[in-house]
């Protein structure tokens, strides 16, 4: 999921993720059939989705958790977005820099964080491994 900079020259390792993170997060019921969880992902051309509604978010379900199911399960049908999701959310503030935010994603073994308050559960946006490579390179 590629985001626009909304602050012209906020590239590199230093900038603020705010500069390059998502804003309008995609989501999706948690009671969501894979199928849809599929459809959703290709129509908004996203790599993640969050799981949950407007006022809270319970997970976040990627292209590799939903091929992940696909390959594992032989009861795919019976499967929704909250069953293949990841449930342990992890966060970085708005004003973490490129570098803090890598750090994360490596350490936990994640290619998309969530932006915000980890605390209220206020989601500002979303950040891929993605948003943060192209940052780097055009630095």
């Amino acid at each position: 999921m590629s985001a626009q900079p909304s602050e012209p020259g906020a590239i590199g390792p230093e900038a603020a993720i705010k500069t390059m993170m998502t804003r309008a997060v995609a989501r999706i019921s948690p009671d969501a059939r894979l199928d849809e969880v599929a459809q959703k992902l290709a129509a908004v051309e996203a790599g993640a989705l969050a799981v949950g509604t407007t006022e809270s978010v319970v997970g976040v379900v990627s292209e590799r958790d939903l091929t992940r199911a696909y390959g594992r399960s032989e009861q795919i049908d019976a499967l929704r977005a909250s069953d293949i999701a990841s449930d342990h959310l992890i966060w970085c503030e708005p004003d973490a820099t490129a570098t803090e935010a890598a750090r994360v994603m490596c350490d936990r073994g994640v290619r998309h964080l969530l932006v915000g308050d980890a605390d209220s559960g206020e989601l500002s946006g979303i950040v891929s491994a993605r948003d943060l490579i192209e940052a780097l390179i055009a630095s």
